[in-house]
């Protein structure tokens, strides 16, 4: 049997048989982050939480993390080149889809979310499926006080997994204002009209060391959530009512 932390196309048919995992859906996006980090940055964060929160739980828990999917709604990014974005209808319908043929054979989905505009999309489609009495959630991946967008958190995070890929000579500061503050301008302008470089924060001091702290948070906070596996009315997974983290974002992620 593959360990946890394997991905699910590692496995074939048979070591699934007789077993009603749990898995883990890292979901991203394809979009700008700014002139210094990669479009896949969203899904290459939510993966390695998924991936690190699933070896946490080796031994304890059965279950498997599928490959990620790397499109989502981000089309208040498709004012830059490269940004794919497949809308909230089909993103909706897909999580629909993947959750039923998925739970045919698995016992629970959790989708673990990396991009903050697939949020809407993403709680819908979950609470449809809950209503249809499958064991399904959504967790989001926003570490606690970061900036908006492709800003120091997500820049430390990427120093960690991917340095390579880290255009560090690139990164300039955008809008550092709290993004309520700006929403209005982001639902009218879209983010280019508010940030001409995409990027809604200051990526300045970030570090691969701060990355990695940031990373074994948030792994740590997942595994905590599945190990207690409470689910609210939107079908977010985490901890009871009045102690989850605020989000203050909807999309810049």
């Amino acid at each position: 049997m593959p360990e946890a932390r394997d991905a699910l196309a590692n496995a074939s048919w048979p070591e699934l048989t007789d077993r009603r995992p749990l898995v883990l859906l890292p979901l991203g996006s394809c979009e700008q982050h700014g002139p210094h980090l990669p479009l896949d940055t969203d899904t290459a964060i939510a993966s390695a939480v998924a991936g690190r929160a699933a070896a946490r739980l080796t031994g304890e828990t059965d279950m498997v993390v599928a490959p990620a999917q790397p499109y989502g709604a981000s089309g208040e990014h498709e004012g830059f080149p490269g940004t794919v974005s497949i809308g909230h209808d089909a993103l909706r319908l897909l999580i629909t889809e993947v959750g039923r043929s998925l739970l045919r054979w698995a016992g629970r989905l959790l989708v673990v979310n990396g991009h903050g505009g697939n949020l809407t999309s993403l709680a819908d489609a979950v609470s449809g499926l809950r209503r249809e009495a499958r064991n399904v959630a959504w967790w989001p991946c926003l570490p606690p006080g970061s900036d908006a967008h492709a800003g120091r958190a997500e820049t430390s995070m990427m120093l960690r997994l991917r340095y390579p890929a880290v255009r560090a000579e690139q990164a300039v500061a955008g809008p550092t204002d709290p993004v309520h503050l700006l929403m209005d301008r982001l639902v009218a302008e879209s983010v280019r009209g508010v940030s001409p470089s995409g990027v809604l924060g200051d990526p300045a001091g970030a570090s691969a060391g701060e990355g990695e702290r940031l990373l074994d948070r948030m792994s740590g906070r997942l595994a905590d959530d599945i190990r207690a596996w409470r689910v609210d009315a939107r079908g977010r997974l985490g901890p009871p009512a009045g102690k989850q983290p605020v989000i203050a974002r909807a999309g810049a992620a």
